[in-house]
Formats: structure tokens, sequence, C-alpha cells
């Protein structure tokens, strides 16, 4: 493994976290997507979407099994370099975007540091 992707953790799918710089990035294309300390969504492209385009109606009535975009809306996060989507939210109109992940990078880099855990192929692994 090369030295520059060695202390990366895979997070989710689409998002792995480098432990030595304390960045968020895109594991599609590498694009940073932020300081590890924030909410990696700031440094996403954000697509609000109408819930109807996602969910249509499935009878003609008035309760139709379509949210109301009054009630509920979805907010789709890209990664900028690759245009990758990283995550999905449905939230109530007015909400913020949810800080979702937040690691305790001290923790994690003293236990590295210590041997507690150990990382391989992008997995965080404890040691016997």
């Amino acid at each position: 493994m090369s030295s520059e992707t060695q202390n990366r953790i895979r997070i989710t799918e689409y998002l792995d976290l480098d432990i030595d710089r304390e960045e968020w990035m895109c594991n599609r294309c590498g694009r940073v997507l932020g300081p590890a300390r924030e909410n990696y969504k700031k440094g996403c492209l954000m697509h609000d979407r109408d819930p109807r385009e996602i969910h249509p109606r499935v009878i003609s009535a008035d309760f139709n099994f379509s949210p109301d975009p009054l009630w509920v809306r979805i907010v789709e996060c890209y990664c900028p370099g690759c245009g990758t989507q990283i995550e999905t939210e449905y939230l109530p109109p007015g909400h913020p975007i949810t800080y979702d992940i937040e690691i305790d990078l001290d923790s994690l880099k003293e236990r590295l540091r210590k041997g507690e855990f150990v990382i391989r192929e992008k997995r965080l692994e404890a040691t016997e």
C-alpha cells in the first residue's frame, strides 16, 4: 500500500478519512472535501430535490403516497470533483444539514500510536 493511502480509513461507501492530513476525501476521485474536524458536507455540492420527483403519486387521491414538499425535502450531497453522490438526507424544510459523522481524531490517533488499532486495506481493525 502506498504511503499516501496507508493512513486512510473508509468511512462510508464514498467517503474516506485521511488521518495524517485530517481531511475528508472522496474515495472515488481523491478530492478533499474539507477538514475532518468539521462536517464533510460543507465541501460537497448540494441539490435540493422536490420529493415528488423521487416518490411520484401512486394513486390519484388526496392521500397518494407522495411526500408533501411543504413537509419534507430531499437534499443530495455530491463530490465537486467527480459528481459521485456521497449522501442523501430527508429533512423538514428549514432544517439545517445534519452533522452525522464526527470522529474523535485525537483519541483515534492515540490508539493507533499505541497499537490498539491498525489500518489494513482502508479498514480499521483492532489488534489482538
